[in-house]
């Protein structure tokens, strides 16, 4: 298993969160209080999931829990950079309507 880390940056009104690693259930708590923390702090959330390799399908709750409040707040989260295997587990488990840029890339 490769070691799981989220980091976080700021940058006025956008914060950037980019998960790495194998994000399973162990590690769920850690990256929902990430994207919770950048929902608080900045309208527009982009998570990145280039360097994701395993997303377990329990764990999507992260992103579920932090869209909730992003919306509720009038701002947005949005899921990008998604690719292989880790790309189908939104898909598989419902909530692939997670607003994605439309390039598939970075949401300017």
């Amino acid at each position: 298993m490769t070691r799981f880390e989220v980091g976080t940056s700021v940058d006025g009104q956008r914060a950037d969160v980019v998960v790495c690693g194998d994000r399973d259930l162990a590690a769920r708590d850690e990256c929902t209080a990430a994207l919770m923390t950048a929902v608080r702090v900045a309208p527009t959330v982009a998570v990145d999931l280039a360097r994701l390799t395993f997303q377990d399908s329990r764990d999507v709750h992260a992103l579920v829990t932090a869209h909730r409040p992003a919306l509720e707040r009038g701002g947005r989260l949005r899921v990008v950079n998604v690719g292989g295997k880790v790309g189908q587990v939104p898909e598989v488990s419902g909530v692939g309507e997670l607003p994605r840029p439309r390039d598939g890339g970075r949401d300017g």
